[in-house]
């Protein structure tokens, strides 16, 4: 509660290379409005994804602060990396330019973060990857996220990187067969390399997978990618 004793309410940003989705929480991270979505800006400038953010913010009522997932490196607000959107994003202060433009305090993070603070227990290790327009990951240990995986940046199989094997552009290139068993091969890499407690998959692509997942791997609602975002708030 703030000082009048009134609700904080959390307008929550997740942007892809795809989409831009907002949505507004309450202070215990339940959904308070509907999810609304723009396609994108092409191309994604910081200044185009800003006035994106700002037209669907109009649209979701009265909210106290912001989180946003933003699909790269960041800290302390400022995007470092954005392979799958703009290089103008290379050290853009986010978190300022978008509280001044909607006059509210602003706390970023990588969205594959984000999402993963929407799923883990909080108990042992705990990984998330997002596979979307690229190929996302956050890696926690006893609820404590590892700060700036990047794992879809590190060489996979032969001579391509996890994001070039299971990102959106080898998906449609080689087609769905391929991409599932190319995943199967990514979840027993990864399993072994992290002996992780629980594996959680998110993003747009998620949907596409037709293979039975082992027990401890869970495919989790692409709006996790916004239900985290209330994490951020918590100091």
């Amino acid at each position: 509660m703030n000082q009048n004793n009134s609700p904080i309410h959390t307008l929550t940003v997740d942007i892809g290379g795809s989409g831009v989705k907002v949505m507004v929480l309450d202070e215990l991270g339940n959904p308070i409005t509907q999810r609304s979505r723009l396609e994108t800006p092409q191309p994604p400038k910081p200044d185009a994804i800003i006035h994106a953010i700002a037209s669907l913010a109009l649209g979701q009522g009265d909210f106290e602060r912001v989180s946003v997932g933003f699909p790269g490196v960041v800290r302390n607000g400022i995007t470092y990396t954005a392979v799958n959107l703009d290089p103008d994003w290379q050290g853009f202060d986010l978190a300022t330019t978008l509280s001044q433009r909607l006059g509210k305090p602003v706390r970023v993070a990588n969205d594959a973060d984000v999402q993963g603070l929407g799923a883990i227990t909080g108990k042992g290790v705990e990984l998330t990857i997002t596979l979307g327009t690229g190929f996302g990951s956050a890696l926690f240990v006893d609820g404590k996220l590892v700060p700036n995986l990047e794992m879809g940046h590190h060489p996979f199989r032969k001579g391509e990187t996890y994001e070039e094997q299971l990102g959106r552009a080898a998906l449609e290139k080689d087609g769905k067969k391929k991409w599932n068993n190319r995943l199967q091969k990514a979840i027993a890499c990864l399993e072994r390399l992290f002996n992780y407690n629980y594996l959680y998959i998110g993003g747009g692509e998620a949907k596409k997978i037709n293979f039975e997942l082992p027990p401890n791997v869970k495919v989790v609602p692409n709006v996790a990618g916004l239900l985290g975002g209330i994490a951020l708030w918590r100091d």
